[in-house]
């Protein structure tokens, strides 16, 4: 797939602390890529680098195969963790300023906000200061200003931050819209459960460094243990829990089952297949309850992050 932005060999120091090395992403065109990683690890200054906040020591940024360039602002359109806007002045008004600054006429401004607002259902907003929003209310005009002028790429950091769960889910719908009318979107996020419903790639980086990167469903084939919950209903659950332990690795179960089953993981070895366990409790057991254990971004990335801590 075709990548809309490319951030290459990326270095950024600050003093004698470097907050960047050689980091390197390809986000594709018309994708949803999250960028992970603990607290510091670099993320915020790599997304302020691609927004132009602040430019790299080293490397280079490419977007729709040119090196980034000053006029390219107004292709991005960037919601940063510290929110930015201006607490006395009436949202309506605000919005109508930055909306010109991004390019459009006061018609075009006016229309698209008049869309958003009432698609967020924030109408009777219009007048109201900022300071006297909560900062999830806050958080919708924010995001509104971000989106507005339909910008090629979006830069979402933190974007779920001081929503209910509600409004987090709403966000996300209209995430998923915006990629689906064209948009590329590259957030940062400590919502694991987000990255799982939304992201197709990812990369992870901890202390300044990318310790991996790429689609979801390979990095999650890469981790795989080869190891299945199974949930059984057995004449004599003892001796079938001994026969199993014999001829597999068997652990605890977590998966929840309405039956009071026999539970249990089974890892198998390099050249058993999940066809021959099959096969083994179907002889012995009614089984309820047969799934292979999938690894989570979540547990990808505590288990990444901690090999190399």
């Amino acid at each position: 797939m075709e990548n809309l932005l490319v951030a290459e060999n990326v270095y950024k120091r600050f003093g004698n602390f470097t907050a960047l090395n050689n980091v390197s992403i390809n986000v594709p065109r018309q994708s949803i890529f999250g960028l992970l990683g603990p607290n510091g690890a670099g993320k915020t200054t790599l997304l302020r680098i691609i927004n132009q906040i602040t430019m790299p020591d080293e490397g280079r940024i490419y977007l729709d195969g040119k090196p980034l360039h000053p006029d390219d602002i107004a292709h991005i359109g960037y919601l940063p963790e510290e929110r930015g806007l201006y607490k006395s002045m009436k949202v309506g008004e605000q919005a109508m300023y930055l909306a010109r600054l991004k390019g459009l006429s006061k018609a075009e401004a006016k229309e698209r906000l008049q869309y958003w607002f009432k698609r967020l259902e924030i109408e009777g907003w219009w007048n109201k200061k900022i300071q006297e929003l909560s900062k999830g209310m806050a958080q919708k005009v924010q995001f509104v200003i971000t989106v507005l002028h339909r910008p090629k790429l979006l830069i979402f950091d933190e974007p779920f931050s001081g929503f209910d769960p509600v409004n987090a889910n709403l966000i996300k719908d209209e995430i998923l819209q915006l990629k689906e009318e064209g948009a590329t979107i590259l957030f940062s996020t400590h919502r694991m459960e987000s990255v799982e419903e939304l992201c197709e790639y990812i990369a992870l980086i901890h202390k300044s460094n990318k310790l991996l990167d790429g689609k979801v469903s390979d990095i999650k084939k890469a981790y795989r243990s080869n190891t299945f919950e199974v949930g059984l209903d057995a004449p004599d659950e003892e001796i079938l829990r001994k026969e199993l332990q014999e001829k597999f690795k068997v652990g605890p179960a977590k998966f929840q089952s309405i039956n009071d089953d026999l539970k249990m993981s089974i890892q198998l070895g390099e050249k058993e297949s999940s066809n021959e366990l099959l096969q083994f409790l179907i002889s012995r057991a009614k089984i309820n309850h047969f799934a292979e254990v999938i690894p989570s971004v979540n547990d990808i990335f505590i288990k990444t992050v901690t090999q190399n801590a």
